[in-house]
Parts: C-alpha cells; sequence; structure tokens
C-alpha cells in the first residue's frame, strides 16, 4: 500500500517510465478512507496504469509479457502470491535474463519470512515505537516511516543492480524488508547499549545530553524548539538576552557544566522565552544563526514559505479535478527540484497506449 507505490514513485520522479498495474476494480488504495485517504494519490504521480486481470490466464499472460521486456519489476505482495500465477523471479528468470526483479516484503530471509508485517508490528519488535512512546506506553511514529525507508532502500538497491548488469549483462533478484529497516533505524540505539552496557531510554524522558535542547512555550500561545549546543551558540544568545553573567558563572563556563545545571538553567531560558511572541523570538534565534524549530502541523506545510518558495510542493491534479499540493523528492540536480510530469492516473488510463507498445516490442516495430 505503501512500500512498493513509494518504490515506483521515486523511480518515476527520477524519470523512468513506471507502469502500475492494476486490476479490473483498480488499486484498493484509490479508494481508502480516513487517515489512509492520501495513500494513492501520494505514491501515483508520473506513473502510467494498466487495467490487467491476472485472475485469468490471458491476464497472466499480457503481465509476463510486460514482466520480461521490463527493466525492472517491483512487487509488494504477501510471500508466495506471484508464484501462484507464474509471475515469481524463478519462473520468469530464464525468460528475462536481464530482469532486476524487486521484492519488498516484510521480513528478509530466515525464520520471520513467511509473517505477514505492517509499519507498526515492526516499529514493535524493531524498537523504534519503546524509543519513541512514553515508558510502557509503546507508540507508533507519526509517517510510515519503515513503509516509505524501504521503498527507498529498494531504489537503492534497483540502481545498484543496474549498474551491476551494465557490466555483467544480468539481471538481478533483490529484496527490501520493513522489519530489516526498522532495525537499521535503530543501529545508534544498539551500539549505545552495545558500547556502554546501558538498556536504552525513550526519547519522551531521556535525559538531553546538551545544554539547552528543548521545547519552550511563547507569549502567543505556540511552542517552538531551540538548540543551544556550540560555545558561540551559547555566547550569542547569553548577549542578546541580556544574561552576561551567565557567561562569567565559573559552573557554566563548559558544555558539560551546563548540562549539569540544566535544573536552573531551563527554567530560566523559559521565562525568557514566554517574554516573546513565536515570530519574535524566531527572528531573534535566526539573527544568532541558532537551531530553532516552530512546532508545526503536517497541514501547515502547505503555507510554509520556504516550500513554496524552493519548489518543495508540487501540483497535482486528481482524478476528480481538484488541484492539490504534494510534497518533491527532497534533493535537487542542478539547483532545480524534480518535477511532476503526470498527474495520478485514472484506473486503466494508459491500458491501449502501454498495450500497443507491448505489440510492437513483441513485432520488432518500436523505435
Amino acid at each position: 500500500m505503501v512500500m512498493g507505490p513509494s518504490c515506483g514513485m521515486i523511480l518515476a520522479d527520477l524519470g523512468a517510465d513506471v507502469i502500475k498495474v492494476e486490476p479490473p476494480k483498480g488499486d484498493r488504495t484509490r479508494f481508502f478512507k480516513s487517515v489512509a485517504s492520501g495513500f494513492f494519490n501520494t505514491y501515483s504521480r508520473n506513473k502510467r496504469s494498466v487495467v490487467i486481470d491476472t485472475a485469468t490466464p490471458e491476464g497472466r499472460e499480457t503481465a509476463r509479457e510486460l514482466i520480461v521486456r521490463a527493466d525492472v519489476l517491483i512487487e509488494n505482495f504477501r510471500p508466495g502470491l506471484l508464484a501462484r500465477y507464474g509471475l515469481d523471479y524463478e519462473t520468469l528468470a530464464p525468460d528475462a535474463p536481464r530482469l532486476i526483479y524487486c521484492s519488498l516484503k516484510g521480513y528478509l530471509p530466515g525464520p520471520y519470512e513467511n509473517r505477514l508485517a505492517l509499519d507498526e508490528v515492526v516499529q514493535m519488535m524493531g524498537g523504534l515505537a519503546y524509543m519513541t512512546g512514553l515508558p510502557g506506553k509503546p507508540m507508533r511514529a507519526g509517517a510510515s516511516v519503515n513503509d516509505i525507508m524501504g521503498g527507498m532502500f529498494g531504489v537503492i538497491a534497483i540502481q545498484a543492480a543496474l549498474a551491476q548488469r551494465e557490466r555483467t549483462g544480468k539481471g538481478a533478484y533483490i529484496q527490501s524488508a520493513l522489519f530489516e529497516n526498522n532495525v537499521f533505524l535503530m543501529a545508534q540505539a544498539m551500539m549505545f547499549e552495545s558500547v556502554t552496557g546501558e538498556r536504552s531510554v525513550p526519547w519522551s524522558v531521556k535525559e538531553s545530553p546538551w545544554p539547552v535542547y528543548d521545547l519552550f512555550d511563547t507569549k502567543s500561545g505556540d511552542k517552538i524548539f531551540i538548540s543551544i549546543v556550540g560555545e558561540e551558540h551559547w555566547e550569542g544568545f547569553c548577549r542578546a538576552f541580556g544574561r552576561e553573567a551567565w557567561l562569567g558563572d565559573p559552573r557554566l563556563a563548559t558544555s558539560q557544566g551546563r548540562v549539569d545545571n540544566r535544573g536552573w538553567i531551563i527554567p530560566e531560558i523559559r521565562s525568557i522565552v514566554a517574554g516573546y511572541d513565536l515570530a519574535e523570538i524566531s527572528t531573534i534565534l535566526e539573527r544568532l544563526e541558532l537551531p530553532f524549530a516552530p512546532v508545526n502541523t503536517p497541514g501547515d506545510l502547505f503555507d510554509d514559505p520556504h516550500l513554496n518558495a524552493s519548489q518543495g510542493l508540487l501540483e497535482l491534479t486528481l482524478n476528480d479535478g481538484r488541484t492539490v499540493k504534494t510534497p518533491a523528492l527532497p534533493f535537487t540536480f542542478d539547483g532545480s527540484r524534480l518535477t511532476k510530469r503526470r498527474d495520478p492516473p485514472m484506473i486503466g488510463q494508459h491500458t491501449e497506449e502501454v498495450l500497443a507498445e507491448l505489440q510492437d516490442r513483441k513485432t520488432g516495430t518500436a523505435n
């Protein structure tokens, strides 16, 4: 629902011709409601939609012909499903030796490989929910982090396989998985436990290793995160807010000293910040070059001046005619963000077009 579609979308944004194969009734994510209602439109830009009924022999043969003439197949089904239709890698590889077959799963091969997984499942078993929630109350992260990052790792593996194929002429079978992705996210915490012998503490109650690394309330009622870590940041903050005396206090002469005295420093800084509204304190902190951030909701990002000025939001036209904005991929090529070439497709919008191209390839008349 997210892992495979996000993998395909990234490749599509990068310029690949991505064909989304849907059943006759359409991809089920098209019809999701509530918090999942954005799945289809988020991950379907720059793709072509083809309807194939793989429940029929004719449909399975059409799918096979598309796959063996493709550079890459991305599949995100439960283990063993495509083998029932003769569309697994082992069956296809003899007829498609250059095919790069990317399976996106819950788990890589091992004792768990036949289990079904969701982002929540692997967050719970992979330590992320423990690190995110309160003690005794593990909590899912507020985004589909493993689905999306698992799709990203699928893209990385596909790109590596394409580069290898340039050298060897051979395709490859590659896998990316939710659980292993989550474990990769836990590497820092796992290494902490190995190095210190101590148990990891959830971020919600973890004692900060930095002098100032906290949320503060402003006069306007908004919250702002402020970090004061480096020596130059500390000096600039003290001078900007009339706390020069802190610079001469031997208790605060080092970063560790300021950590040790957080018990009274943080309440003092809270009283300072509470005297300014969000805009005022943000202006001062930006001038001081301190890391800071307002606490936004997802909807606030549509009006973010930086995103709107830097091509960070793409405009999409949905199937029902509405125009919406969605985030672009978070990098630039030669100073520019990647753009939208196609809106999310209607069900089977490109079926005739793609199957005509397939027929041309079979008869050798394609360009």
